[in-house]
């Protein structure tokens, strides 16, 4: 479902400067599968995801999700790519403290013009699954660190997304809420979602629901 064909990204940091935050990655992803791209900080997995989503483009290389050189593709097609096939689950969640819980989950709609009726059908279907319904009208400001993680994980998921994104999603997290997130994401994978997960914590390591880590290193995945 996903391939990274010999990617590499740079960055110009200045005319003299360039970072090279991933090279000659090359990496295939069934669809259906969790993937835990594991590592430190700065090692290139936040890469990895960005480019998955078509936030970046790569230096050189391409990357095809369901036959499509999303690498190619212009700002707005990009844009509707990610709209249509990307759910996001943020280290910090990402979330607008001054809106209720509800406003929140369907922001990723907004642009997508639905019918009232419509967005009330998917905003139900996501609090019921991620059992946040009793909630919806509480401002995000207002909520435990475990119901903010129900919510941003209900907004990654409000219009159906073939593909979930997470980036260091437990690092704000105790044990116990980190837990209930590996739960989730059984539930996810019952959906039959595809899972990238770039994380350094040793919770999702060896984990049964994984089908494989990935580690990365400078950059580069070691084999």
């Amino acid at each position: 479902m996903i391939t990274l064909k010999s990617v590499t990204k740079s960055y110009e940091l200045n005319k003299k400067d360039i970072v090279t935050a991933v090279e000659d990655i090359n990496l295939s992803f069934k669809k259906g599968e969790i993937i835990v791209l594991k590592g430190a900080s700065g090692s290139g997995k936040s890469t990895i995801l960005s480019l998955i989503a078509a936030l970046s483009k790569p230096t050189s290389g391409e990357v095809v999700v369901d036959g499509k050189k999303i690498s190619k593709l212009s700002d707005d097609f990009a844009t509707l790519y990610r709209r249509e096939n990307i759910g996001f689950i943020f280290q910090k969640y990402n979330l607008i403290p001054n809106l209720s819980v509800a406003d929140n989950i369907i922001a990723p709609l907004v642009p997508i013009n639905l019918d009232e009726d419509e967005v009330q059908k998917k905003l139900t279907t996501v609090m019921d699954m991620f059992d946040i319904s009793h909630k919806q009208d509480v401002k995000v400001r207002n909520l435990s660190g475990g119901e903010q993680q129900r919510v941003a994980i209900a907004r990654a998921n409000v219009n159906n997304p073939k593909i979930i994104i997470a980036d260091e999603p437990t690092a704000n997290l105790d044990e116990k809420l980190s837990l209930r997130f590996i739960e989730i994401l059984r539930e996810l994978q019952k959906l039959g979602k595809t899972i990238v997960i770039a994380t350094h914590d040793p919770l999702f390591f060896d984990l049964d629901l994984v089908d494989r880590e990935i580690e990365v290193h400078n950059g580069k995945v070691v084999l």
